[in-house]
């Protein structure tokens, strides 16, 4: 009962070739964690809370503590096998099948105490203590039978006795390979064998016999047929004359054969608490059964080779497939019922209407009537979760409540069971999108355009909200020279308007920002400006103004070139585009238009040359055209007409 669960495979590998399975040793694991590469026995002393692991790879046997971490070795154990610890919890057992003996450990430091050589062909194999004694089995090659061997500590071997007596099962016919072997502490002097005949596979091979005397008694024989359907392990049952083989089937032996007395849900293996607890592995789980149940208390998802319970059943320890190897894992709270807790809430909700939840609590372990459930909503009003009314889990274990979300984004509802001292605690959580309101944000004076440096108040309006009255406003000129700029900060008034200037030397896409709260959605909205160049133009070499009608000209020699000096806010490859008309026949004319390049002072300088010819009057104007001109910052802008007049 205590030391079960070596696998099959490595025992038919063993008992057929005497050969050691190659496992690869444990991967990656921390220097504390009890790891081995192939289990060769497990077997825990309550007294001291330690677990003792065979590990066959490295001929060894480990200590660990309750919590899994390493805390003692020892090495020098050629082909350890089995693991078995005496009733006083004095000494620990281990079979060496490969240099044939029985070794004696202190169990407090696992220093050797004594190594017993045993005469046999294949083994030691399995090994358990009662009555005294370490009883062992093992196989002789020469009639392929396993038997029984017994040591007896107390015989000391200097006085000309051997402690070591083999051929202690004298049943004919006998086993056909080494039987598993099993002890009950509450049943002592009684040992079970079992396996399956490895010459005659139809037959199931099993008994109890009684130890407590010089000679084993054989209590209950079975020798027959597959209907065990091949025996791998076999636990004597506590308090009661059955056995549990492969941690399914239950038998009663009472009348001196095996009857059917009950199983569990199929599983391959267990080991059984001297409370009566079964602890099945069944595929990757170990399921925890009470006695004759036929659902488990508890299930761990846990890929087990091998485990074992700790003698006041308040935890078992299972090694568990990792990296190749086998870790010590273990398995807490073995007799609290993990329950199945579901939470479904809506999906998405609108803020300020009820929903509804629903769910289910469901034990394999029926839970106490009138049970209830903790809830709690999480939400951006509350980061830390509200409390809301508990909820009573129906008959059915179905429960509901209702709930009026009042604010914005993602909320979650938390629903907990307790616990109680059948049942683990356990909660579950369903999250439900509900939106924010959209508020009301707008930002005046999009599209309008405005002189070279205009200094213009934009004016943000800011509806209904929650809480937050806060209103950002923004400033991207245009050009990739200048970033965008927070231009001020501040709370709407009491008409909820917050305004901001822009100086306007440049097209700007002005931002006004809510960043929202909890119950209100964030808002931006942008508004667009533009801004016309400042642009002149000076005329010079005229030598005198005067009007002509009421137009002021600039008056030239008609052998005079005028120069055109014109003054643009200046930007980077920037160009003005010259416009020259001529009067003629009381109409104004296109004589052209042509570009010419800025200077980075912002000045232009053209000379239009003289015409040779008195009496014309012409005109001339400086304009900036988006996109023409060489870039997009600014708006399209005219300049102001200078006009000219050729005299003598």
């Amino acid at each position: 009962m205590r030391t079960r669960s070596i696998s099959t495979a490595t025992a038919l590998a063993v008992l057929f070739s005497s050969v050691v399975l190659s496992v690869a040793a444990a991967g990656p694991a921390s220097a504390n964690t009890a790891t081995v590469g192939s289990p060769g026995g497990i077997v825990v002393d309550g007294v001291r809370h330690r677990v003792f692991i065979g590990d066959d790879t490295n001929d060894r046997i480990i200590a660990a503590d309750y919590n899994g971490k390493l805390v003692d070795s020892v090495s020098g154990i050629d082909g350890i096998f089995d693991l078995a610890l005496s009733d006083d919890g004095a000494t620990l057992f281990a079979t060496a099948r490969v240099s044939h003996e029985i070794v004696a450990l202190d169990a407090a430091t696992l220093d050797i105490k004594a190594r017993y050589p045993v005469a046999t062909n294949i083994g030691p194999l399995y090994v358990e203590f009662t009555g005294g004694r370490a009883w062992f089995s093992y196989e002789n090659r020469s009639d392929g039978h396993g038997n029984l061997g017994t040591v007896d500590p107390a015989v000391d071997p200097a006085d000309g006795t051997d402690p070591v007596t083999l051929g202690q099962l004298s049943r004919d016919p006998g086993f056909g390979g080494a039987p598993f072997l099993d002890t009950d502490p509450s049943a002592p002097g009684l040992l079970a064998l079992g396996t399956t005949d490895f010459f005659d596979r139809t037959k199931d091979l099993m008994a109890v016999v009684d130890v407590s005397g010089g000679t084993p008694q054989v209590t209950a024989w079975h020798n027959g047929d597959y209907s065990l359907n091949y025996v791998s392990d076999i636990d004597l049952v506590p308090g009661s004359r059955q056995v549990l083989v492969d941690g399914t089937d239950r038998h009663a032996y009472a009348d001196g054969k095996f009857t059917a007395a009950g199983a569990y849900p199929a599983g391959q293996r267990a080991d059984i608490a001297p409370n009566g607890l079964v602890a099945q592995v069944s595929g990757a789980n170990v399921a925890v059964y009470r006695p004759g149940a036929t659902k488990p208390i508890r299930t761990y998802a846990a890929d087990t080779s091998a485990l074992a319970w700790a003698p006041d059943a308040s935890r078992i320890f299972a090694l568990v497939n990792s990296f190749g190897g086998y870790t010590l894992k273990a398995l807490t709270d073995p007799t609290l019922n993990v329950p199945s807790l579901t939470v479904n809430a809506p999906s998405t909700a609108t803020r300020g209407n009820q929903l509804t939840v629903t769910g289910k609590l469901s034990a394999t372990v029926p839970l106490p009537s009138g049970a209830k459930l903790q809830v709690t909503r999480t939400d951006p009003e509350s980061p830390k979760g509200k409390a809301l009314p508990a909820v009573a889990v129906k008959a059915d274990g179905s429960y509901t409540f209702k709930d009026t979300p009042l604010a914005g984004g993602t909320v979650t509802y938390k629903v907990a069971y307790a616990g109680d001292a059948a049942h683990m605690a356990v909660s579950a959580s369903d999250k439900v999108t509900v939106p924010h309101t959209k508020p009301t944000l707008t930002l005046n004076k999009n599209g309008n355009i405005y002189n070279y440096g205009a200094d213009v108040s934009f004016t943000a309006h800011l509806g209904s909200t929650y809480k937050n009255r806060t209103v950002e406003i923004w400033a991207n000129p245009f050009g990739g020279d200048k970033p965008n700029k927070l231009l001020k900060t501040g709370t709407v008034n009491s008409s909820g308007n917050f305004s901001a200037t822009v100086d306007m030397t440049r097209d700007t896409e002005v931002t006004a920002v809510f960043k929202g709260d909890t119950r209100t959605a964030p808002r931006t909205v942008k508004s667009t400006a533009y801004a016309r160049v400042k642009a002149s133009t000076a005329v010079s070499k005229h030598y005198k103004t005067a009007k002509i009608g009421s137009t002021s000209y600039y008056w030239f020699h008609k052998n005079t070139d005028p120069l055109l000096t014109t003054t643009m806010t200046y930007y980077k490859g920037r160009k003005q585009r010259l416009d020259l008309q001529v009067y003629s026949g009381g109409k104004w004319y296109s004589a052209g238009s042509e570009y010419f390049p800025l200077g980075t002072n912002g000045k232009s300088a053209v000379r239009l040359g003289a015409p040779g010819k008195s009496g014309i009057k012409a005109r001339m104007r400086p304009v900036y055209v988006n996109a023409s001109s060489g870039d997009t910052v600014n708006s399209t802008t005219f300049g102001s007409w200078k006009y000219l007049y050729f005299s003598k």
